[in-house]
Order: C-alpha cells, then structure tokens, then sequence
C-alpha cells in the first residue's frame, strides 16, 4: 500500500512555510510493504502550484496576528508585560534564527546597506515599543477590544506611507480607512 510521507512536518505547515520562507522541499510516497519510495514534485510544484500571492500572505499574517492577542492576553495574566515581551522576543529570535539558518541566508553584517540596517533598527524599534504598549493594553483591557484599536495601525500606515513613500491616496484607500477606524473604534467603545 502507498501512502504520503515526511517526517519533518505535516502538509499544511509546509504549505505555511514554503509561503512564508520560499523553501521548496521534496515529497516522497513510501510503499509500506517493501519500504520503496517515490519521489514527487517539490513542494512548490505539487501542493502550490504558483506562488503565493502578497494577498495570501498578509491573511496569514492577519491570523497569526490574532493568535499573537489570544495567546498574549493568556500569557499577560500571570506574568508582567514587559517580562511578556521580552520573552516573545526571544521566542521570535529564536523562529527566525532558525528559518534564515534552514534558508542558509546568513550574511556577512559589512555586506548589508547602510540605508537599510538603519531603517531596520528604526523599525525594531518602533516594534518594540509597539510591543511594549500592546502586552500592557492586554494586561488590563480585554482582547477583544484592544486588537481593534492596535489595528488602526492601518490609519497610521496609509497616512505615513503618502507622506513619506510617496504613494497614491485613492478613493478606495480613503474609504477603507475610515470604515477600518470606524469599526475599530466602534468595537473599542
């Protein structure tokens, strides 16, 4: 009899990690009776068949996000926020050590744009004081209401991103936004 086989990891976390990595790894049916196996396309050609759309990926995104809330508000009730915090970092270092080691993407740090470390660092930081102001909001408000209002970051987005990168204000954009800050502001109330 065959039947599918990987050890490393179930079907659909390697369809979520090839999406969020770009790592193609291969598939093999193993026939149980006499231990012969075949191998099948790789990943990307066999379960995604193109490549994954930004649209997908910021669902994702979305998701883990909401998990981030859940899981947060549970761990923000014993333990102090900023301790939360810390530890999450670490947690994410860790995840994406791991993912840039798997993808064997380590550079030389004199390597690496000036410009572009900069903005990064700018941008750890931001997120760590996002972070920061989350995990306290969660420790004393409930979820439910606070991830509405952590997500008029889409307001704060779309303003900074056509004042700084210059990109185009669009009916669509301003009509999503204020539906995006109504809702949110409604579900806080």
């Amino acid at each position: 009899m065959w039947r599918y086989t990987d050890i490393r990891v179930g079907y659909f976390l390697r369809r979520a990690a090839h999406a969020c990595i770009g790592r193609q790894s291969d598939l093999a049916y193993v026939n149980e009776d006499t231990g012969y196996s075949i191998r099948a396309a790789s990943l990307h050609e066999a379960a995604l068949g193109m490549n994954v759309d930004w649209r997908i990926l910021a669902l994702g995104s979305a998701f883990f996000a909401a998990l981030t809330a859940i899981f947060g508000k549970v761990g923000v009730a014993e333990i102090n926020s900023d301790l939360a915090t810390f530890v999450r970092t670490i947690v994410i270092l860790l995840v994406v050590a791991l993912l840039i080691s798997a993808k064997q993407e380590w550079q030389r740090l004199d390597s690496l744009s000036a410009k572009g470390v900069a903005f990064l660092v700018l941008s750890g930081a931001a997120t760590g004081l996002s972070w920061l102001c989350y995990y306290r909001a969660l420790q004393s408000g409930p979820a439910s209401r606070v991830a509405p209002l952590d997500k008029l970051s889409v307001i704060f987005v779309v303003l900074f991103a056509v004042a700084f990168l210059g990109e185009r204000f669009t009916w669509k954009v301003g009509v999503g936004g204020m539906l995006i800050a109504a809702g949110a502001i409604l579900m806080a109330l």
